[in-house]
């Protein structure tokens, strides 16, 4: 991912000391962006102008690196001044930051400074923490479980770049503001033109369009002349893999593909150039306090560079990184290696199973390992050290604050876990990311390939998966997903239940057994396999209680179900399906009782479905069956209406809005919609109802 800090100030500098003001600090940070697609880094793949604009007018560090290739760290990593050795947060929603940490928003704010962040994604939800010290955290993209095939929900750069340029100009005083946009990210899916400019390379096109979006941003500073009092950095999270090293994406590998990252730095009166020092992000708060003129605090064990944007040599340590997201993802069944290396002197090591070692003044590609003729006994002891040196102070696992705020509302679904044991294990080469990453990505093109019509061929992809690795849940998943889709269902629930046996603390798999269960309506099964079934992620993931809520329902056992219910919305209460389930149960308890409260009960809670999620045709059509029942045929005709208006071959609001007009004497309406059902509906409903409406069709078309 790409974070791009940008500082302005409302005043000159000199005038900002004599009054004891500070400059006003931009972040902006643009998720997966490798430092080879600006055109001011390498012009081998697309122009990028408004970046390099930037470029032009400020320092450019030729290599600068990411500690972690997933966002949630890099992030971390860059707002608190230091790595994941001290702060905990190891990869994207296994862990929160914790709250004693001081960060960069934090300590702006303490020196008199307007706080706000605007972010484009689920992984720097507020949930995981880096909202701390923002008076404004702008993380309004949806519910991540309203993702879809999507990774995490996101929301275009457009949308954050428009909410945070209104933001800052309603500033009066010293501001800063992070702006993150998410757009390189997978899936590739830019807007067009860049769709249709860049078909044969979406990540360049996303890349392109993010450029654009910068424009604005650029735009307004020069129009509001805040060049002249404004400190910029740009800068990247982690980039992308796009098959080199074997890496689809990123979170596995920490080559350069992605641990490589542009750094941009600009203010009033700077020396344009590039620096070819060896950085890293946790450099990037102290430049910023020395830039600012502002004592750092003592914790921060990056160095300030703005000796060498003044063109001065810098005496830098070693930059340490990681990648643990297999790592710690054990409930995945993905007991991968942990990845652990430094890069310093112009060489690379990286620790796991399978050693590397490469010279980047002369490989910086990484193409040739020199492990072989190493001493690796030198380079281990140096990453010894620097693991003892700087995990020293961590003593509380950042993921003790995971369950403050009852969870701060947590969205993630099947992306929290609990950490590792911490036990040491002897990992071997089988456990090297390089010998599982191919069958993980290999799971995921079976996918793309089925997608594309070769349906066959995915399924003996995935089928040659398992047989090689039980243990890669993913391919359970997809396969029996893709066996749904060819119409096999009960070899769907075989696939899964494998999976289940192969896999048995596998939230990836666990979640998707219970949907297929649920699908199939075997609710005394769903209730069985979760109550017998450890999952750590019971207490996190609202989707699990919501098929148990399902499941209750289905047997009657409507109060079981709310509060399984209750439980999920404990977890999310942006999870429109759980309030849709929550109305169905009210209202059927309704039905029993003739209770009023309960029938109010189902319409508040169908309402609130459709409030969160507009776009949801079962709860338009629960919330029509409610106002039947409380007798407004009026409301309930409408949301019949809409249910279909979203879906127009949903056959429940077909059938009831012909029956309801039917009733009303609305002739013309009624043969319209009970026609449609019947066309759509003769083959898979009951003989019975099925003569029952071709009756009454004969009956409306005699009228």
């Amino acid at each position: 991912m790409v974070l791009i800090l940008f500082f302005f100030c409302l005043v000159s500098s000199s005038a900002a000391k004599s009054k004891g003001k500070g400059w006003n600090v931009l972040l902006i940070t643009i998720d997966t962006l490798r430092a080879d697609r600006l055109s001011c880094y390498s012009r081998e793949h697309l122009e990028t102008p408004h970046i390099d604009s930037l470029a032009h007018r400020g320092v450019l560090f030729d290599y600068a690196f990411a500690h972690t290739p997933t966002t949630l760290p890099s992030h971390t990593n860059i707002l608190l001044g230091r790595t994941p050795l001290y702060h905990g947060v190891h990869d994207n929603s296994n862990f929160t930051v914790h709250e004693k940490y001081v960060t960069l928003a934090e300590f702006l704010k303490d020196a008199g400074y307007a706080t706000g962040a605007f972010v484009g994604a689920y992984p720097l939800d507020s949930t995981f923490g880096l909202d701390q010290g923002f008076s404004t955290y702008d993380d309004e993209y949806g519910s991540q479980l309203d993702r879809g095939d999507k990774y995490y929900v996101e929301r275009r750069a457009e949308e954050v770049v428009d909410r945070a340029l209104l933001w800052v100009k309603r500033q009066s005083s010293p501001w800063f503001m992070w702006v993150h946009v998410y757009d390189p990210h997978a899936p590739y899916e830019p807007p067009q033109p860049f769709e249709d400019r860049f078909k044969k390379n979406l990540y360049d096109g996303e890349v392109a369009y993010v450029d654009s979006e910068m424009g604005k941003i650029f735009d307004y500073l020069e129009s509001e002349n805040l060049y002249e009092d404004t400190l910029i950095i740009l800068t990247g999270d982690h980039g992308e893999g796009l098959w080199q090293h074997g890496e689809l994406t990123h979170g596995y590998f920490a080559y350069n593909t992605t641990i490589w990252i542009p750094l941009i730095f600009y203010f009033p009166g700077i020396e344009p150039g590039n620096v070819p020092d060896y950085v890293g992000h946790i450099d990037i708060f102290p430049t910023i306090c020395d830039v600012l003129n502002l004592k750092e605090p003592d914790i921060l064990t990056g160095i300030s560079l703005l000796p060498a944007i003044k063109g001065k040599k810098i005496e830098h340590g070693p930059i340490y990184f990681e990648s643990l997201y297999p790592y710690y993802e054990k409930v995945y069944n993905r007991d991968w290696a942990p990845l652990y290396g430094f890069i310093e002197d112009g060489e690379k090591y990286i620790e796991s199973p399978i050693p590397e070692v490469y010279d980047l003044l002369e490989d910086f590609s990484e193409r040739n390992n020199l492990a072989k003729e190493k001493e690796l006994g030198r380079y281990r002891k140096k990453l010894d050290d620097i693991r003892e040196k700087y995990s020293a102070e961590a003593k509380e696992d950042a993921q003790s604050s995971l369950n403050k705020e009852a969870l701060r509302k947590l969205k993630s679904l099947g992306y929290v876990s609990g950490s590792s044991s911490g036990e040491e294990k002897e990992f071997g080469p089988d456990e090297d990311i390089k010998s599982l990453l191919p069958l993980y990505d290999k799971s995921i093109v079976a996918k793309q390939t089925y997608l594309k019509g070769e349906k066959q061929k995915a399924i003996r992809m995935l089928q040659e998966v398992i047989t090689e690795r039980k243990d890669i849940g993913l391919a359970y998943s997809n396969l029996a997903t893709l066996y749904k889709d060819e119409g096999n269902f009960s070899g769907a629930l075989l696939v899964i239940e494998e999976g289940m046996k192969n896999n048995p603390t596998s939230h990836e798999v666990f979640s998707a057994y219970l949907n297929f269960l649920t699908e199939a309506g075997q609710s005394d099964k769903v209730i069985s396999v979760f109550n017998d079934t450890e999952i750590s992620q019971k207490d996190t993931d609202p989707e699990l209680w919501n098929f148990l809520g399902i499941a209750y329902t289905r047997k009657g056992e409507y109060r079981k179900a709310l509060e399984a219910l209750d439980k999920a919305v404990s977890i999310d209460s942006d999870f429109a399906a759980t309030y849709d389930n929550m109305g169905n149960a009210y209202l059927s308890i309704y039905l029993n009782t003739k209770n009023e409260q309960e029938l109010q009960k189902a319409i508040e809670n169908f309402n609130k479905a459709v409030e969160i999620n507009p776009e949801n045709a079962v709860a338009y059509n629960g919330l029509g069956a409610a106002y039947r029942q409380a007798g407004d045929m009026d409301k309930a005709i409408k949301a019949w209406e809409r249910s279909l208006s979203i879906d127009p071959e949903y056959g429940l609001p077909l059938y009831n809005l012909g029956y309801s007009h039917m009733n009303r004497g609305e002739n013309k309406k009624a043969l319209k919609y009970l026609s449609k059902y019947l066309d759509l509906y003769k083959n898979s409903i009951p003989e019975e109802r099925r003569e029952r409406i071709e009756q009454w069709i004969r009956q409306l078309e005699e009228k």
